[in-house]
């Protein structure tokens, strides 16, 4: 059956996540609902990414088979049922084997932290008016480059066989108003970039030593890291695929 590739955008703010839930409203399910309203069919779709609860995406991809052909025209009906704060960017028709998931090969997130109250960056940044040693993050963040093993990132109710994740880059910088963690990597754990930002951010704030955040990263134990920064200052950026994944010819 043919598969095709949906790429959205989405404010997480007003959503439980990505993943379909009972009594819940999800990405997932508005975007079902959305393409089933215009075909008159059930949509069935599966993620790259699981975004949690109130986290944003200006990039991510969900696939699903339909013996429809479905072209690119499409988007403007589509989003024309999708919420405003979900937006339909592209639709690709791939190789039936493609998958969404598995074919990605690199995943990217930033996390956007504000000093200053901001009522347009309210639901898009975290507001932390502590002292920043930018500096410090900066090696904290080089320090993250060197590890393959994240379970001290990762939440507890995880459904992942490993931990292992393969960190391809990850630094702290400034722009325009805002202090950003960017971090890359060809997979992440649940939970892991908030924890990765709250853990650094308290280690400079407590003004400790790189050794003492190595302990925790090599300690494998969840409870010794800070989840707390709130998941609406953080974005899935850009989903990297194998090549020519997105450019197939069905012909």
């Amino acid at each position: 059956m043919p598969r095709y590739f949906l790429e959205l955008s989405y404010k997480g703010i007003n959503y439980s996540g990505f993943q379909i839930q009972k009594n819940a409203n999800t990405i997932q399910a508005e975007a079902e609902k959305a393409l089933s309203i215009l075909y008159q069919t059930k949509f069935s779709l599966s993620a790259s990414s699981r975004t949690d609860a109130g986290v944003h995406a200006l990039q991510n991809f969900f696939h699903f088979d339909s013996d429809i052909e479905i072209e690119k025209k499409i988007l403007y009906n589509l989003n024309a049922l999708l919420p405003g704060d979900i937006a339909a960017k592209n639709i690709y028709r791939v190789s039936d084997k493609a998958h969404c998931r598995f074919d990605a090969i690199l995943r990217a997130y930033k996390y956007y932290i504000c000093q200053t109250k901001n009522p347009f960056l309210k639901d898009r940044a975290y507001y932390y008016p502590y002292p920043i040693n930018i500096d410090f993050l900066t090696q904290l963040a080089d320090t993250v480059c060197g590890y393959t093993d994240f379970t001290s990132f990762s939440k507890k109710r995880t459904a992942v066989k490993t931990f292992q994740c393969s960190i391809k880059s990850s630094k702290w910088y400034w722009e325009n108003e805002c202090l950003i963690y960017s971090v890359e990597a060809n997979r992440f754990l649940r939970g892991m970039v908030r924890a990765l930002t709250g853990t650094m951010l308290r280690t400079a704030k407590a003004k400790e030593s790189i050794h003492s955040f190595k302990k925790i990263v090599e300690s494998l134990d969840c409870k010794k890291a800070d989840f707390s920064p709130p998941a609406h200052g953080l974005f899935l950026t850009n989903i990297i695929f194998k090549e020519g994944i997105l450019n197939f010819n069905s012909t």
